[in-house]
């Protein structure tokens, strides 16, 4: 096969692909065709499917597993580091169906190991929640969160079955400051069988405190597989300083 032909035939296959996993047709976590059977389609050498895939990989579309083939990317989710986001809203910007899944519900005094999350009396009760959301079949994020039920005693009657806490929480309870806490951790036992990962895979934790006028709201601890989640921060350089 000469060169030129060789590349235009490259060519094809990378744009043939790409639209495919662009389009939807094929969706993240798709199985590619094997390399064999891409080459018999496009009758070319296994070298040139094997170029095309190599450049797909690079760019992020798609990722290669030794024994297993080549499967569409889980696009990565991205939020604002200074916004409090809706989860479903990110699982839906990546054009995959979202899901929600209460673990646990339960209302219980303060524990003295919850102070540093929630700042409320001994004698406080709180809803402690775990919950996991889902991106199409994986698990995206384990949400892990306490409600003083002082600032929200409603909150006690609430059906978090079939409602996740913080979209509820932002649209019944005016809040007036938020406090993040980021950091990189690797998973333990409970978080790594709730996300379906291996235990001490990187991940993403987000930690956030709210409160309102009367005292603290909520804790919420959020945890992503490190691949599946970024977050961006967008400012712009203060104004120079006039002279004196």
């Amino acid at each position: 096969m000469r060169p030129a032909k060789e590349a235009t035939l490259h060519q094809r296959i990378l744009s043939d692909i790409e639209g495919r996993i662009v389009s939807g047709d094929w969706p993240p976590g798709h199985r590619i065709p094997f390399e064999v059977d891409m080459a018999e389609h496009y009758d070319c050498s296994r070298m040139t499917v094997n170029k095309v895939l190599t450049q797909l990989a690079k760019a992020g579309l798609i990722e290669r597993r030794k024994r297993s083939g080549s499967f569409v990317s889980q696009p990565q989710a991205q939020s604002a580091v200074l916004e409090i986001h809706d989860i479903k809203a990110e699982v839906l910007s990546l054009n995959v169906a979202y899901a929600y899944r209460l673990i646990r519900c339960s209302k219980r005094k303060r524990r003295s190991d919850d102070l540093r999350r929630l700042d409320v009396p001994a004698t406080a009760s709180v809803l402690e929640i775990v919950c996991i959301h889902h991106a199409g079949l994986r698990p995206f994020c384990l949400e892990q969160r306490l409600i003083s039920l002082t600032a929200v005693p409603e909150a006690a009657n609430v059906d978090f079955a079939a409602l996740a806490p913080g979209p509820w929480l932002i649209n019944q309870v005016p809040w007036s400051a938020a406090e993040h806490l980021i950091r990189a951790m690797p998973a333990g036992a409970e978080d790594a069988e709730a996300l379906e990962i291996a235990r001490g895979t990187a991940c993403l934790v987000i930690e956030r405190r709210t409160w309102s006028g009367a005292g603290p709201i909520t804790h919420v601890r959020l945890i992503y597989p490190g691949d599946r989640h970024a977050l961006v921060a967008r400012f712009a350089p203060e104004q120079s300083r006039p002279p004196n």
